[in-house]
């Protein structure tokens, strides 16, 4: 791994937001499901979730293939399990949504934990969805269409989040578990060595500050020979 390589890496994972997440309820459409993955990236979210029960394995491994090797996509059967997922982790739930419920999304504090449900292109948002959310919010509309794609939609709204979480000073400090930022630094500073540990089920070394592994002679060995002879 490379000076500049591991200066990006950790200057990413300063700026992880692990309490700011988006839930994609069934949708399919490739392009939109990659933009929406790449805009997440963009402003730090670590996770993404998406309800695609049923849908063709490629969407579900196949999207937004640069981003998702830094944003891990949790794919759920069903909306109440996601939306169990996010209270349980206290944030707050909203939905893009028009109903008598709904405020403009420029009015939420998204300073605190917040999971962002978008709904599938043709239809919209579930029934059950709508019913699970705490809040409904809506991007205002002064012409003739109804709604934006859902990929725009979705980068309006998380930048407003990034916003209001620079000013709050969120950003420029590490908040992902350090096992987790080790992980990352791993796979993605030593993709090679990571393929071959999961390959032969062998744990992740420590990565020091330098970027450079740090592991016993034992590990190196395992590291270099067939797992029959460990």
């Amino acid at each position: 791994m490379t000076p500049d390589r591991l200066k990006r890496i950790q200057d990413m994972l300063k700026n992880r937001q692990p309490d700011l997440t988006v839930c994609l309820e069934e949708v399919h459409k490739t392009h939109n499901l990659s933009a929406i993955v790449r805009t997440a990236d963009s402003i730090g979210i670590h996770e993404v979730h998406a309800i695609l029960a049923g849908k063709d394995s490629r969407v579900r491994s196949g999207t937004a293939r640069g981003s998702q090797n830094w944003v891990k996509m949790n794919v759920h059967d069903n909306i109440e399990t996601a939306v169990s997922q996010f209270k349980q982790q206290g944030m707050q739930v909203l939905a893009t949504s028009l109903s008598e419920r709904s405020v403009d999304y420029r009015k939420i504090d998204y300073t605190r934990p917040t999971a962002i449900i978008y709904g599938q292109e043709k239809y919209g948002i579930s029934d059950a969805a709508l019913e699970l959310a705490d809040q409904h919010i809506i991007i205002p509309m002064l012409g003739m269409a109804e709604s934006l794609n859902v990929s725009v939609a979705n980068g309006l709204i998380l930048y407003e989040a990034m916003q209001q979480r620079e000013a709050a000073n969120m950003y420029g400090q590490s908040r992902l578990p350090k096992s987790e930022e080790q992980r990352i630094l791993f796979e993605r500073g030593h993709p090679v060595f990571a393929e071959i540990c999961r390959q032969k089920q062998l744990s992740y070394p420590f990565i020091n500050e330098q970027g450079e592994i740090e592991a016993s002679d034992d590990w190196w060995q395992k590291l270099q020979t067939h797992k029959s002879s460990w």
